[in-house]
């Protein structure tokens, strides 16, 4: 098939490199490149690193639903539009081209989870099993029919990182499903249940504030939920930023300290009090520092007794 493949980060590569290797004719449409790292380096989204590898066309617009985005589009004639993580709404327009219709790859069990960072939220709220739709695509945020879907278990330890990548290629796997169903007229469309749907907005940096009058619980998938962007924080007794890069679950629940107070020493760990227990401190970083495991940390900053904010 000719298909318009719209994607942009990490987690739409899987599904790029499948239907490469399917051998479908192929042009990318991809957000604008974007200064990235410390030097604010321009480099090409993974998505058009991986087209431009294979010598497939790659279009980039600010808005898709420009007069250019729609006219290229339209210049490609193609018979599916494929879209995973592109990060851009699309136009009625801009779904009346394909002839077939438009297929959204989803890092969600819809209806769960519609919009923006479903995989972090899934995380940071706590869920043990989340997976990948794809959905007939319509003008709505995520509100079309769902075609084909695979579960997976979030692990207790697991970062949205760790589970962006296993997504991205469940993603591949389940719209490779979907398109074998499509050519050979086995598509079933099953409309979502709007009261079951949920919302979930894009992270910012303030996301990732630590508020340990939560349980431990709570804060220990929050510091999974936004690793690794944008990082999980507390702020030191002067005021200054302690990043948090990973924390374990203790057996501990005492309450004696009150709520944000650092314990241990270098030999057993670092702690800090949450609502209900301790939860260990694993990995962390001072402010121009490197990161550092709880207990090596302890060694050259011994914070015991202060209260993170």
């Amino acid at each position: 098939m000719k298909i318009a493949f719209l994607g942009t980060p990490e987690f739409a590569v899987p599904s790029l490199q499948m239907l490469i290797d399917q051998g479908h004719t192929l042009t990318v449409f991809s957000q604008p490149d974007r200064p990235a790292g410390r030097h604010g380096t321009i480099l090409p989204t993974p998505v058009k690193a991986l087209a431009m590898q294979h010598g497939i066309a790659v279009h980039q617009f600010d808005k898709i639903r420009s007069p250019e985005g729609v006219a290229a589009l339209s210049a490609f004639g193609p018979d599916l539009m494929v879209t995973a993580a592109f990060g851009q709404l699309l136009s009625a327009e801009n779904l009346s081209i394909p002839r077939i219709g438009c297929i959204n790859v989803h890092g969600s069990l819809l209806p769960k989870y519609r919009g923006a960072a479903p995989i972090q939220w899934s995380v940071i709220n706590g869920d043990r099993v989340t997976g990948v739709t794809t959905m007939w695509t319509d003008i709505g945020m995520d509100t079309g029919d769902m075609l084909l879907r695979e579960e997976t278990a979030i692990g207790p330890d697991e970062t949205a990182g760790e589970l962006y990548a296993r997504l991205a290629v469940i993603g591949a796997r389940v719209l490779k499903r979907t398109l074998n169903a499509l050519e050979n007229n086995q598509l079933v469309r099953v409309p979502q249940e709007e009261a079951q749907a949920t919302k979930c907005t894009m992270l910012k940096k303030e996301h990732g504030k630590l508020d340990f009058h939560q349980t431990a619980q709570q804060v220990h998938d929050r510091v999974r939920g936004v690793n690794p962007w944008p990082g999980a924080f507390a702020l030191l007794p002067d005021g200054s930023v302690l990043k948090i890069w990973k924390t374990r679950m203790t057996d501990d629940r005492s309450v004696a300290l009150p709520t944000g107070t650092c314990t241990g020493d270098a030999k057993s760990g670092l702690y800090v009090q949450c609502q209900d227990g301790l939860l260990e401190i694993v990995e962390l970083q001072a402010p121009g520092g490197k990161r550092l495991g709880g207990k090596t940390f302890l060694r050259g900053k011994p914070i015991s007794g202060q209260v993170l904010a």
